[in-house]
């Protein structure tokens, strides 16, 4: 290989020669150093070409353009040392490389992990829990759904029934709560205050907040963003609203004469048939509030109720309930149907309830001890606990009940009839089933 003195001119003017892939104008002073120049590219390039451990190697310094003479000789001589010192020039670029795409990935993971940290110190809880609900949502019931965006409603909406605006639920005043605040003694203070003027809806917020905890713990996005133990804090088991059944919340067999004449006579036949119904069936108020048209069999004299234990339970229709539900208009697809709610279904029926009890002189009693009181009365009837339990959906309590018994619904229907039978008899109604039982058939 020919070389020469590199001069400005020289370089400025080197080209590639006619016929070759590419030329090389060789530097005398340095050996290795050339300026290579190609027809396809008008930009020639300053190379450095040695031998490492018996094989040639070629690495590019830079554009003529960019670099003087002077300068690719330096580096030409720099890359011969590190050769000379067992070095590959390729190799160490390649590493320089690899370094700074890692320095650049390093510092990229830096600010992201920055970024996740400051929007984890300011999640709330009014911002995940709505994703909770949309995470959970396939595998929670209708009911289980509209309780979790029930309690956390803020209100100041104007109320379907009644003049006024919507309060704030128990759940509310939480929402802008940073989720790394949910200490034990802050979530002690919250359950104090709600529980002075509703504890069973502070109860009630403070399982699903719990559950929603939990939740937060097992999602790799919010883990450990509440502080571990909250719920579990002294502070919070001292606060938590006793669970004393609510005392006298259950029909006495005296008082049923008065109940049934009270609601029986109420302006509303749809009402009026769902509280009786609540009572004979033991069945719980939302359960009984979703029964469709379809759930239910006059022919066969059964009807399905969507359980939140089982997922669904088939219990007897005995001959009253059946009269009652016979007599109801069909609106829609809810046998419970209601024109100014917004699905269709009676929402409320407490109020109508309440106007019941006054006008019958009994004591306050809630719907859920219409339901309790089914259970109890059904003793006077020595019906077996396990049947009661099946008609009214209770897990079951025992071994032998968990795993061995199935009763057939012939044999319920057999129990639930004598319970209801005795219960008109109590309330002094008198209800000939046979002859119901055929205009219902019919």
């Amino acid at each position: 290989m020919a070389k020469i003195n590199l001069t400005a001119g020289r370089v400025a003017n080197f080209q590639c020669s006619e016929g070759k892939s590419q030329d090389f104008l060789w530097c005398i002073k340095v050996p290795g150093l050339a300026v290579r120049a190609t027809p396809a590219s008008s930009i020639n390039r300053y190379i450095f070409q040695a031998k490492v451990k018996g094989k040639t190697m070629r690495v590019t310094i830079g554009k003529v353009s960019a670099w003087t003479i002077e300068q690719a000789q330096e580096e030409a001589r720099r890359l011969q040392v590190e050769i000379d010192k067992g070095n590959d020039p390729r190799q160490q670029v390649a590493d320089k490389e690899a370094a700074e795409v890692a320095r650049l990935e390093a510092a990229q993971d830096d600010a992201t992990a920055k970024l996740i940290q400051e929007r984890h110190e300011t999640l709330t809880l009014g911002m995940v829990w709505p994703l909770y609900i949309e995470a959970r949502r396939k595998r929670w019931s209708e009911w289980s759904i509209r309780d979790h965006e029930n309690i956390a409603s803020v209100g100041g909406v104007k109320k379907i029934r009644g003049k006024g605006l919507t309060e704030a639920a128990p759940l509310a005043s939480l929402l802008n709560t940073r989720l790394s605040e949910l200490t034990g003694i802050r979530i002690a203070e919250w359950l104090a205050k709600e529980a002075e003027t509703r504890p069973t809806r502070a109860a009630l917020a403070f399982r699903l907040l719990s559950v929603f905890i939990n939740w937060c713990d097992s999602q790799a996005e919010y883990a450990g963003l509440v502080p571990y133990g909250a719920c579990k804090a002294q502070q919070v088991r001292d606060e938590m609203p006793s669970k004393n059944i609510k005392e006298g919340d259950c029909l006495q067999r005296e008082q049923l004469a008065s109940w049934f004449k009270a609601v029986r006579e109420l302006n509303n036949i749809v009402l009026s048939a769902y509280l009786q119904s609540l009572l004979l069936t033991g069945a719980r108020r939302r359960e009984l509030s979703a029964l469709r048209w379809a759930d239910v069999d006059f022919q066969w004299l059964s009807m399905t109720i969507r359980d939140k234990v089982e997922g669904e339970r088939t219990i007897p229709l005995t001959p009253y309930v059946a009269h009652l539900l016979s007599a109801l208009p069909r609106l829609n697809e809810w046998v419970f149907s209601s024109t100014s709610s917004a699905n269709g279904q009676i929402a409320e029926p407490t109020p109508a309830h309440k106007r019941a009890l006054v006008a019958a002189g009994l004591p306050d009693l809630t719907l859920h001890g219409l339901r309790r009181s089914f259970g109890s009365l059904a003793e006077w009837t020595e019906t077996p606990t396990g049947v009661v339990a099946q008609i009214m959906g209770h897990k079951p309590s025992a071994i032998a009940e968990k795993h061995y018994r199935r009763r057939p619904l012939d044999l319920l229907r057999m129990w639930h009839e004598k319970i209801e039978s005795w219960v008109l008899v109590q309330a002094r109604i008198e209800f000939d089933s046979q002859k119901i039982a055929v205009n219902v058939a019919m």
